[in-house]
């Protein structure tokens, strides 16, 4: 590491839901830290994706979708993602390429667009795989419309197309200044609470629509055993008593398929055995309960944004 040219900075991606920010940070990465879906908000906090190589340290701040609120959830899901534009030195505009902009597209580059125009802003165009190549030129022509002034970089993150150039061109325009997290870290989250989303995508990706945005997910016990095996139990909270049903499924088939989903993706990010117990509750209409959103650690907040630079 030459310390004298070492560049180093925060880099907010945003987006509307479901355009593959967090299948992003992770292909990034080389390793899973964000839960991911099919289905839209499936990140519901901002997590930090840290990539450090010989040149360059690139803190990513993987943001929930950008959406109409709908509840109070929703309000702090916006919140989260507006206020990951504050005290960033780059922002990544992530669209998909596979669809026209829609209203949504919009609305966060009318957001972006009223940001200091001296943070370097990109469009970064996902699923190009999706289209013949012929016809990206036009669909980024779309998009480009949309923002002021943006550096256009295509990827696909699915596949791995085109992360190297935009490592490259984020690099480009980061301060120079030294690292701010240790080289072999990657995220700024504790491994209970990546555990709860990787439970969380699991029940996303096995019940059906009308269930998994009504699902929160509290771990209860993260035990380290002396026998090498991490002990986790948790609950799953769900709106209404029907869903509990849903989640639990005929002789509990369906949560047994829920943790035995939950528990491989833990293992695989922990490296070791996890035995892992859950539990479904109900908590009537959480999603629009202040109280029990901050106890779920959803908090809407007013004044000062927080800075998330180390002091």
């Amino acid at each position: 590491m030459n310390e004298e040219s070492f560049r180093s900075g925060f880099v907010a991606i945003i987006g509307r839901p479901n355009v593959g920010k967090s299948t992003l940070v992770n292909a990034l990465l080389g390793q899973k830290i964000a839960a991911v879906s099919p289905k839209p908000q499936t990140t519901r906090r901002r997590q930090l994706g840290i990539l450090t190589n010989d040149s360059a340290q690139i803190v990513f701040v993987d943001t929930p979708g950008m959406h109409v609120a709908r509840h109070k959830l929703g309000e702090f899901l916006n919140q989260e993602a507006q206020e990951s534009l504050e005290h960033v030195d780059a922002i990544l505009f992530l669209v998909d390429a596979g669809d026209e902009p829609t209203e949504e597209d919009k609305a966060v580059a009318d957001l972006l667009n009223r940001v200091s125009m001296r943070t370097p802003r990109f469009l970064v165009l996902n699923k190009v795989d999706l289209l013949a190549p012929e016809a990206i030129p036009a669909r980024a022509e779309e998009y480009s419309k949309l923002l002021i002034q943006p550096k256009v970089q295509e990827v696909s993150a699915r596949k791995g197309q085109g992360l190297d150039e935009l490592i490259a061109a984020l690099t480009a325009v980061l301060p120079k200044r030294p690292p701010e997290y240790p080289e072999d870290q990657v995220t700024d989250s504790y491994e209970r609470d990546i555990a709860a989303d990787l439970i969380r995508e699991a029940a996303l990706l096995n019940l059906r629509d009308e269930v998994p945005h009504g699902i929160a997910v509290r771990i209860d016990e993260f035990v380290e055993r002396e026998n090498g095996m991490a002990y986790i139990a948790a609950t799953l909270f769900v709106e209404r008593e029907s869903q509990k049903g849903i989640v639990i499924g005929e002789g509990g088939s369906m949560l047994k398929r829920i943790g035995s989903s939950a528990r491989k993706e833990i293992e695989s990010m922990g490296g070791r055995p996890v035995f892992l117990e859950l539990r479904v509750k109900v908590l009537k209409e959480w999603r629009k309960d202040e109280n029990a959103l901050q106890r779920f650690g959803y908090k809407i907040r007013g004044g000062k944004k927080k800075d998330m630079r180390k002091k």
